[in-house]
């Protein structure tokens, strides 16, 4: 058993983290029971490509040893806790580096906390405040900064949430769906001819090639990528995210059951891919659709789950089959290379989890402002439990029951 203490979800604008410099110093207090293990502190930070500096960490008054920079890019950084540095109630985390400019590192931060207890200081730590944060001190928010501890349990995974059908956003939602989605006859059919038309429909856009992020909205979805452009008129980060959360609230508005789910090889590279999980009664399984490639696996007649996907490994591709969809996205050159060195071998799906709200519609408050643009980070995700040792910076693990349960629906 151990428990996970934490007081932000993840949700982090990644363009907007805090940069550190020999002035400029993050510190983070956070609320500890007693402990007589050691722990494990993570943080999510960005190392700048060229840079040679170390980034500076100490634990309460106690410095730890200076960390190399890992490879460019957000990244989670692990670092072993005795347990006599740590004391119950509150413990004080302090990073800096010894750059005089905002050019070594930056920590992630999350915003819209009212009364964060993340403070930054610009004078080298002598004075501190807990507003004007991030690199434009237009924030107030927490770092993202988590200790699992040896003793205690992490909650219960959260049940699934799922649509509000009474929302206004609902009925304009199933109203927007081409004529070939309702002319279609089973809800196999349907979601088909979903997948077929989001794949159709844009660019993947990843946040490499654009900055400016889509929110999972699919009314805003399907507006901001097909035209290319979003908020203040910017090219939009509309890629594998958004085709599965709009797929996820289209097959809802017809009602059928659907998921969000993130996969990846590997929680810091940069393999991931995001697709939807459906349910069908006639299969008895959540199945995997990604209307990104406009794909399905199937075997023996029947579609497969992610669990049945991840055990097939590098023979995926052969079980692959592509909609008319796929053809569109095969005219952009680094989509055929996603598909050939990532998704026919299976590799995306080394590890698979659950987003446990799919109320992407009613409740836009509670989807990420960047996933997929930085390293996994939301808490809103949820693993498989043998997972914990390798994912120890999130809170909700759980058996393969919870990934298998038919949808309950009110």
């Amino acid at each position: 058993m151990s428990r996970l203490c934490h007081s932000e979800k993840g949700h982090v604008i990644p363009t907007q983290g805090e940069e550190l410099t020999r002035f400029r110093r993050a510190r983070k207090v956070l609320e500890l029971p007693a402990t007589a293990a050691p722990a494990v502190l993570y943080f999510l930070a960005r190392p700048w490509p060229d840079t040679r500096e170390p980034l500076r960490l100490q634990v309460n008054g106690t410095p730890l040893p200076p960390i190399a920079p890992a490879a460019a890019g957000d990244t989670w950084y692990q670092v072993p806790l005795a347990a006599a540095m740590l004391k119950p109630g509150s413990n004080t985390f302090e990073f800096w580096t010894e750059a005089q400019a905002m050019n070594a590192w930056s920590l992630a931060l999350e915003g819209g906390h009212a009364q964060p207890q993340s403070w930054v200081s610009d004078d080298g730590g002598v004075n501190w405040r807990n507003e004007g944060m991030g690199c434009l001190c237009a924030q107030r928010g927490e770092y993202l900064l988590r200790v699992r501890l040896a003793e205690g349990k992490d909650p219960a995974p959260p049940a699934l949430v799922w649509e509000d059908p009474r929302h206004p956003k609902v009925a304009a939602l199933r109203e927007a769906l081409p004529a070939p989605v309702h002319r279609a006859a089973t809800p196999l059919e349907k979601v088909q001819a979903l997948s077929t038309w989001l794949a159709s429909s844009w660019e993947h856009t990843s946040s490499g090639r654009a900055a400016q992020y889509t929110p999972w909205d699919a009314l805003t979805i399907l507006q901001w990528g097909p035209h290319q452009r979003g908020h203040h008129g910017q090219r939009p980060i509309a890629m594998c995210v958004h085709y599965a959360a709009a797929l996820v609230s289209c097959c809802q508005v017809l009602g059928i059951p659907a998921r969000c789910a993130a996969v990846t090889g590997g929680i810091n590279t940069g393999d991931g891919h995001f697709v939807a999980e459906v349910w069908f009664p006639e299969y008895s399984k959540w199945v995997m659709v990604d209307p990104n490639s406009d794909s399905m696996a199937w075997k023996g007649g029947a579609p497969l789950s992610i669990s049945e996907i991840q055990q097939e490994g590098a023979g995926l591709g052969a079980l692959l089959r592509f909609g008319p969809g796929a053809e569109f996205q095969r005219g952009f050159p680094h989509m055929v290379e996603f598909a050939e060195k990532i998704l026919k071998k299976g590799t995306c799906f080394r590890h698979r989890s659950a987003w446990w709200r799919a109320d992407l519609l009613s409740r836009p408050e509670l989807s990420p402002p960047g996933h997929g643009s930085t390293s996994y980070c939301e808490t809103g995700l949820v693993w498989p439990e043998e997972e914990m040792d390798r994912l120890g910076m999130f809170p909700h693990f759980a058996g393969p029951e919870y990934f298998a349960a038919p949808p309950a629906l009110s």
